[in-house]
């Protein structure tokens, strides 16, 4: 079993879902400020788009720097040949492991045979991980997925995967069909960790965590090797920093890390022509992280949501921070 990184964290280790349009270089960058997990993921990234428009046009998704590590490449994708391209080149960039996902329930993504499919069509699966292992080399490959499509499937489509041999399965204890909508089957997760031990998988799981005490618990009572935050870190991005109580962060706090995250996003997604590549509306979904649970918060994140460009939000919060000194 080639675990690399996987093989080296103390248990149990934690770990930033990949989110699309949220865990790029700027959001980690905030987290690493805020108090780091052991394991960072990129968004994920299509293969084919790679393979079709080349990996500059993924710059911004694939950036990453040294402080990050270990960071996992997540990708996407129906065709094994693809997925080896994108492996090569994730070991040629230096990433520390390569994620297969096999949960997203997005339609697009679906419908090309990939992220959620994939629990429907196993032979594919695992033909997709035997393609990464042949070219991943000193990378450790894992997976990510969900518990079945339209019902749990626990019994039926996590031996496809644990059979393989990949190095950690992450598992979000809901099906497809599930989305969001209930909570996460904990219990289901607990039973993919008997099914892996003999094989030696890490078995990680994912939802509905609240807190990192909520974690440890969770990882303990179903013998599960680490654990994964999603929707958590909206909640509060000091998430893993145990010792910063979420009542204790000051308003001016909030606004300074909303500045580093807007100071941040303008780097990563200005073309050569200075002008932001990325549109701005992917920023605003971070408005809500910093500016809230304060009087008057309402109000300025109103202001903020309406803003046209990302120098106008900042003028926004500067404004109102030197009104309220």
């Amino acid at each position: 079993m080639n675990y690399g990184f996987w093989g080296k964290l103390n248990k149990p280790f934690t770990v930033l879902a990949p989110m699309a349009n949220v865990t790029d270089w700027a959001f980690r960058q905030i987290i690493i400020q805020t108090g780091r997990p052991d394991v960072f993921y990129t968004e994920f990234v299509s293969c084919d788009g790679i393979c079709a428009l080349g990996p500059e046009k993924f710059r911004g998704e694939l950036y990453f720097e040294k402080n990050e590590r270990p960071i996992v490449a997540q990708f996407f994708t129906a065709d094994p040949e693809k997925l080896k391209r994108c492996v090569e080149m994730a070991v040629k960039m230096g990433f520390d492991g390569v994620d297969i996902n096999m949960g997203c329930p997005d339609r697009s993504i679906e419908k090309q045979g990939a992220g959620a499919a994939l629990i429907k069509n196993p032979k594919l699966a695992r033909a997709l991980i035997k393609a990464a292992k042949q070219v991943a080399g000193s990378l450790p490959i894992s997976v990510k997925t969900r518990l079945g499509y339209n019902k749990i499937e626990t019994e039926s489509w996590i031996p496809h995967l644990v059979e393989e041999g990949i190095a950690a399965l992450v598992v979000h204890g809901r099906t497809r069909k599930e989305m969001s909508s209930v909570p996460a089957h904990w219990d289901e997760m607990g039973k993919i960790a008997e099914m892996a031990k003999p094989v030696g998988t890490l078995v990680v799981g994912n939802g509905d965590i609240k807190d990192m005490a909520e974690a440890r618990q969770k990882a303990s009572e179903y013998k599960l090797d680490g654990i994964m935050i999603g929707r958590g870190i909206f909640n509060n991005p000091w998430f893993f920093n145990e010792n910063i109580k979420p009542d204790s962060i000051r308003p001016k706090d909030k606004i300074k890390l909303m500045l580093q995250h807007c100071d941040n996003f303008s780097k990563l997604w200005k073309g050569e022509d200075k002008t932001t590549v990325k549109n701005f509306d992917t920023l605003k979904r971070f408005f809500k992280i910093y500016i809230n649970d304060w009087p008057g918060a309402k109000d300025l994140r109103a202001q903020l949501m309406d803003s046209k460009s990302i120098d106008e939000a900042k003028a926004l919060v500067l404004g109102y921070l030197k009104s309220n000194s």
